[in-house]
Order: C-alpha cells, then sequence, then structure tokens
C-alpha cells in the first residue's frame, strides 16, 4: 500500500473494521516515512458472469440504466432509482459469490422494481423473462394481484393505531 501522502510502499496497519454493511473493511494506516496517517476501505470485487462466458466488474448504474427504459414515462424519482440500485448491489453482496451469473443480477432487480412500481415491473419482467403472448402478461398480473389480495389481508388498509384521547 502506497502512502498518499509521500508515496511510501511501507506502510502499517493500526487498526482493522468491517464495515456496518459486512461488505467492506475499513483499515486505519499510518505511514512510517512521512508519520502521517490515512483510511482505507477494502471491498470485495464482484464480478458478473454474463452468458457468453465472459467476466465483467458489476456496474450499479448498467443495472439502473436497464430499469430505467422500463422506467420511462412512470413517477419515479432519481432517489428511489438510485436506492434500487443500492438494494440491487447489497442483495448481491450478500448473496457471498465473487462472480455473480447475469440471471441472478436480473433476479435481483425483479423484486425491488416490483415493490417500487409494478407497471415497469411488468415491463421488465417481459424483457427478462421472454414474454412471448399476453397469456404470459396475465398470469404475472394475476400473480401481482394475488400477492397484493394477501398483502391486504395480512394487513388492512382499514386498520389504523389506537389514537390517544384527551
Amino acid at each position: 500500500m502506497h502512502c498518499p501522502f509521500c508515496r511510501s510502499t511501507d506502510t502499517r496497519v493500526l487498526d482493522s473494521r468491517v464495515a456496518e454493511d459486512g461488505s467492506a473493511i475499513r483499515r486505519r494506516r499510518t505511514c512510517p516515512a512521512c508519520e502521517k496517517r490515512f483510511t482505507t476501505v477494502e471491498q470485495m470485487q464482484l464480478t458478473v458472469l454474463k452468458r457468453n462466458g465472459c467476466s465483467e466488474p458489476f456496474n450499479r448504474d448498467k443495472a439502473v440504466s436497464g430499469v430505467r427504459k422500463a422506467l420511462k414515462g412512470r413517477p419515479v424519482s432519481e432517489d428511489d432509482l438510485a436506492r434500487l440500485g443500492q438494494t440491487v448491489e447489497d442483495t448481491l453482496r450478500a448473496g457471498g459469490w465473487a462472480e455473480v451469473p447475469a440471471h441472478e443480477v436480473g433476479l435481483a432487480i425483479l423484486s425491488p422494481l416490483r415493490e417500487l412500481d409494478e407497471v415497469a415491473y411488468l415491463r421488465f419482467a417481459s424483457v427478462y423473462r421472454g414474454f412471448e403472448s399476453a397469456d404470459d402478461f396475465e398470469t404475472e398480473i394475476a400473480m401481482l394481484r394475488a400477492e397484493r389480495v394477501s398483502t391486504e389481508l395480512n394487513h388492512p388498509d382499514g386498520e389504523r393505531s389506537p389514537q390517544p384521547t384527551g
């Protein structure tokens, strides 16, 4: 490790800690040559194994770009998109893979996208899953409706917390 101040290659680690989310290691270092201290963050390299056998570093912007196409014309903010990208990356890192199959990236996108915007979810799923007919859309919509009904049965909208009186 080179010192960022004097470029010396002789640095020492004073302290190492795992980041809160567990995806990185934070190291506090010192340089004996210039006596300055600095922090480094080491993060696991996440690589995507493409269908053609090639691999490339995971690029959150590339994943978000594909979702952005599905969201065209939908009322979703850039902040929402950024959070979705972070969620996808966190999900992939939590899987513990050094090399993630491209198929898993698509799967990691589907769930948070469904929660964000159902229309965009259907658009993305139609391409990702290769919908070939209206029947494919109808099947997926039926699944979305069934999930919604199940959720509403577990958490009825009409329920409210008791309001304090007085």
